[in-house]
């Protein structure tokens, strides 16, 4: 017959010797108690052992390791008192009532007086069931060095272990609260939300600082038993152990109070400060940074360093310096410098590296015995390195810090250096402190490529806007002489060649504008499946018979919202670019997918968010980008192709809309192995918007009727337009700026149906005027023009809902027909 477990722990148990039997558990048990045994508690799986009866209990031992709380034991006899009384009363009623309600009343009390002995034995039960899991995680815990304790969730103590029971101070304590009442100022708070927080997530811990050292309070949320908590001292921690190097050191909790002081730093400061204000009056925030520190000598300058804790906490060590900012001798040496995390170096006058720390060096990839000078491991722009040593050895100004690039890195990794002096005996030296700056120099350099962007886009705008009116008046008057003309006039090829340059010079323009992220956009949700299927046959014409165009989108791609003839430009602008950069032959890829980015992804000097995506990837296998022309493809005019075979502004037509459309784009590129470009635009989790099949109807002659109010400060400009607009039927009153038409419309006769106004001009801009023009002649139309972009119109746009925005350079046909149609 097989033994049961338990059956086999009581056999084992009975073989070995008293005094094992009732005293400690076995030496396996012991050492490992703190480990796997506790590893078991803290699971609840533990193995099934022979429980201990109260017979067994350890010679000495009380009833405190399983003291119930006296509270609730009087409240038990109070409510045992009740029901035997009420019982009893109810009983009693029985014999004084007419015999309707005797048996009534008999029932009751005898169920009352049933409940007594039955909520008795149903404590019995609960208590003994308690006792029996508690037994049998003692035997566990019992081993274990560290003290421990198992309550319920009012902290009454059920359990405690022997090492806990050898602190006499917890011998009399009927709960946690009270046996913790002497570390924590509010016990009780702190147990309730740990429990709360164990309760949740199965554990929970506390630090605290004692004059000991560190205590951890710890607990476990253990089923069927309630809590078991395990309070470790972790000696002289941490900070204590790297208190006796010489170097001064604070720990500081929350509001920068002074926790803990090693002996270096007591000494530095003579009495006991409270808070780091006491030290330092002007705190410094980051490391690597000089401070004043308050000494029982006097002000010092120190440099100081900050090593992160938990709980909130912070260590601070600080490096006295003596007056004039030098090293101070009071008894810190290499030794002590080492202990910093941050890089330390000792310099001559020449820049000859005499010490460094362990974080110097494993910064600097140096060693050191070998003869190293500064500039053999960092390199930087600005000034020479010996003039900036010789500066910081000299008693002018002090110096300022430097950004500096560390050598022989595979990443780039910048350092600030910051030099002071140090008297040695042989002489005075500089202390240099490296502080990492990567990321500082990184948001420099994302700052800087934004800046240059955004000013040369501004450029860009600026030049659009110019050139768009001068082609609006090119183009204008060459639409009015081609009204007089048919194909077989002498003159009518002509014409045509003009309005056809015209009108590749405005799609230049455009690009400008798609640059600087000025062009007007009509986003809408599109599926990208669609949109590449109806352009794959315009783009197999645009690379030719001697290029593969391969096309591979994700059947569950996501929609995106983007202006769809926008896309369309981009994807061909990048595809004409492959085609170039393989000589007219090869193979294009064009995948397209989803990604999903979990965290913030940095690359680039661009910081793409984390959230959804759809990805389009334009590979070619051509000539590829040198690495020192990746930074300039995307900036206007600039092109590696030869002379005369490119504009310089398709990639950066690319950059624009995609910026503008909410996206992002990188370049990748292997010289002599191809180039690929990655478009990121946010995934759109509308339904796509279903487009309409266009119907073009056979052009016609528009004509109105009625006076138009037209201001426009550019006379070239003004001249096409009062002219296409009278030769249409239209009744023109011409104003050179927003004042002008002011001043005509106050006059009462004049009647206008229809404000056509520039929105850009010297003095009061457009909206501007017509917002003063409405309150006296409300409702009349308007027409906007203007070389810019629609944005121009961004801050109005909400009070101008009905109005109609005519970009420049515009047609005859344009022009009349945006007229005639905000008039009806």
């Amino acid at each position: 017959m097989i033994e049961t477990q338990d059956r086999q722990a009581e056999r084992r148990l009975k073989q070995r010797p008293q005094a094992q039997r009732i005293g400690d558990a076995p030496t396996a048990v012991a050492h490992g108690a703190g480990s796997s045994g506790i590893a078991a508690a803290r699971a609840g799986v533990l193995p099934d052992v022979m429980f201990l009866q109260p017979d067994t209990r350890r010679a000495g031992a009380t009833d405190d390791r399983s003291t119930v709380n006296d509270d609730r034991a009087a409240r038990d006899r109070h409510i045992a008192t009740g029901l035997v009384l009420l019982g009893g009363s109810f009983a009693a009623a029985s014999f004084l009532t007419p015999n309707g309600w005797s048996l009534f009343f008999a029932s009751i009390g005898a169920t009352l007086l049933t409940l007594f002995p039955l909520r008795i034995v149903l404590q019995w039960i609960g208590r003994w069931v308690l006792q029996l899991h508690v037994a049998r995680m003692g035997r566990y815990l019992d081993g274990d060095p560290t003290p421990c304790f198992v309550t319920d969730r009012s902290n009454a103590l059920h359990y405690m272990n022997n090492a806990a029971r050898q602190q006499g101070r917890w011998q009399s304590a009927r709960s946690l609260s009270e046996a913790v009442s002497d570390i924590f100022a509010n016990p009780n708070a702190i147990l309730d939300r740990l429990k709360a927080q164990a309760d949740k997530v199965g554990v929970a811990e506390e630090e605290a600082i004692t004059r000991q050292g560190y205590l951890r309070l710890s607990v476990h949320r253990q089923p069927r038993v309630g809590y078991l908590w395990r309070l470790e001292d972790r000696g002289i921690g941490p900070a204590r152990q790297r208190s006796g190097a010489g170097l001064p050191m604070l720990t500081i909790g929350r509001g920068n109070t002074i926790l803990f002081m090693n002996e270096a730093a007591r000494d530095f400061c003579g009495a006991r400060p409270n808070a780091l204000e006491e030290v330092f009056p002007d705190p410094p925030t980051t490391s690597g940074r000089f401070a004043v520190a308050l000494s029982q000598a006097g002000p010092r300058n120190c440099l100081a360093h900050f090593v992160e804790q938990s709980m909130g906490r912070r260590e601070i060590y600080f490096l006295p310096m003596m007056d004039g900012d030098g090293l101070s001798q009071g008894g810190v040496g290499d030794g002590a410098l080492d202990l910093l995390p941050l890089a330390i170096l000792r310099l001559d006058g020449k820049g000859r590296i005499l010490g460094a720390n362990h974080a110097a060096q494993s910064l600097l990839q140096i060693e050191p015995d070998l003869p190293c000078y500064l500039g053999d491991t960092l390199e930087g722009p600005g000034r020479d390195v010996r003039e900036w040593l010789a500066l910081a050895l000299s008693d002018s100004a002090p110096t300022k810090s430097e950004f500096l690039r560390v050598k022989g890195h595979t990443d780039d990794l910048f350092v600030q250096v910051s030099l002071c002096q140090i008297e040695q005996s042989e002489g005075r030296r500089l202390l240099a402190v490296l502080s990492d700056a990567t990321m500082i120099k990184s948001l420099e350099d994302q700052f800087a490529q934004s800046q240059k962007m955004q000013a040369v886009g501004e450029l860009a705008g600026g030049i659009a806007h110019d050139f768009n009116n001068l082609l609006t008046a090119i183009s204008g008057h060459c639409d009015l002489l081609l009204r007089h003309r048919v194909e077989d006039d002498k003159d009518f090829s002509d014409l045509m060649q003009i309005r056809q340059n015209s009108n590749r010079a405005a799609a230049l323009v455009g690009q400008l504008l798609a640059f600087s992220r000025k062009q007007t956009l009509r986003p809408e949700v599109m599926g990208l499946r669609d949109v590449l299927s109806e352009l794959a046959h315009l783009l197999n014409r645009l690379v030719g018979e001697r290029v593969t165009l391969s096309l591979k989108v994700d059947p569950d791609i996501h929609n995106l919202r983007a202006d769809r003839r926008q896309l369309e430009q981009v994807m061909m602008n990048l595809v004409v670019n492959a085609r170039d950069a393989m000589n007219g032959q090869g193979q294009i890829d064009i995948n397209a997918g989803n990604q999903k980015v979990a965290a913030p992804l940095v690359r680039d000097h661009v910081t793409v968010p984390a959230g959804d995506y759809l990805v389009i990837e334009v590979e070619d296998g051509g000539c590829g980008i040198a690495p020192d022309k990746l930074q300039k493809v995307f900036e206007p005019f600039y092109t590696t192709k030869g002379p005369g075979k490119g504009t310089g502004l398709g990639l950066s037509t690319v950059y624009g809309i995609v910026k503008q459309s909410g996206g992002f784009v990188f370049v990748d590129s292997i010289v002599g192995e191809g180039t690929r470009f990655t478009l990121m635009f946010p995934a759109a989790f509308e339904a796509a918007v279903t487009r309409k099949t266009e119907t073009v109807s056979p052009a016609t002659s528009v004509t109105g009727a009625g006076t138009i109010l037209m201001v426009e400060d550019e006379a070239p400009v003004r001249a096409f337009t009062a002219r296409a607009l009278q030769l249409s039927g239209f009744k023109v009153v011409e104003a050179c700026c927003a004042e002008e038409a002011l001043e005509l419309l106050s006059d009462e006769a004049l009647t206008v149906d229809l404000f056509l106004t520039d929105v850009i001009m010297p003095g009061m801009d457009g909206p501007t005027w017509v917002r003063e023009a409405l309150k006296t002649r409300p409702g009349v139309p308007v027409v906007f023009v203007s070389g810019y972009a629609e944005d121009a119109l961004q801050d109005s746009r909400h009070e101008f809902a009905q109005a109609q925005f005519l970009p420049k350079p515009f047609t005859l046909d344009e022009l009349t027909e945006t007229v005639q149609n905000q008039m009806r």
